[in-house]
This record gives structure tokens, C-alpha cells and sequence, in this order.
């Protein structure tokens, strides 16, 4: 069954700098065409922005990014790459 699959990649990064700053550099990495979304992601039950995640979600509906490189990619900025 052919259809287009809507994956994403979710980055959890520890600070909005983080977060910028990796996807920016997602484009000249892995040539990712489309920005990739930044969502702030507070802790459960946290108001206090300092223990606010950042997250960078990025399309890839063609599966070609590489999951261990995203990983490594992640662990750059102390961050992680969530499974689907």
C-alpha cells in the first residue's frame, strides 16, 4: 500500500539556543530543504521557562535521514533524538 508517510524526526534539546542553533545547521548537514519546526516544551507540572525543553522537529517523508546520525547529530548540543 503506497501512500505518503508523514514521518518526523523529534530533537529534544536542553535550551532555545540549542534548539537554533542545530536547526540551522540540520540544512547544511542533511541538506534539509524544509525548516524545521521549534517547539518549546515545558516540563510537566513546570512554569519556570529554565526547565523548558526545546524541540526540533523536522519532516522526512522520503525516510532519508539517517536515524544514528540524528543521534549523534542530538548529542552535539547534549540533546537526543525521541522515537517515534
Amino acid at each position: 500500500m503506497a501512500g505518503v508517510s508523514d514521518v518526523r524526526h523529534v530533537l529534544v534539546l536542553p535550551d532555545r539556543d540549542a534548539a537554533e542553533e542545530a536547526a540551522e545547521a540540520l540544512g547544511e548537514r542533511f541538506g534539509v530543504a524544509e525548516e524545521p519546526q521549534l517547539v518549546r516544551d515545558a516540563l510537566a507540572g513546570e512554569d519556570d521557562a529554565e526547565d523548558a525543553q526545546w524541540l526540533v522537529v523536522l519532516r522526512d517523508e522520503d525516510g532519508e535521514l539517517d536515524a544514528a546520525e540524528l543521534d549523534e547529530f542530538a548529542a552535539e548540543w547534549d540533546g537526543w533524538r525521541e522515537e517515534p
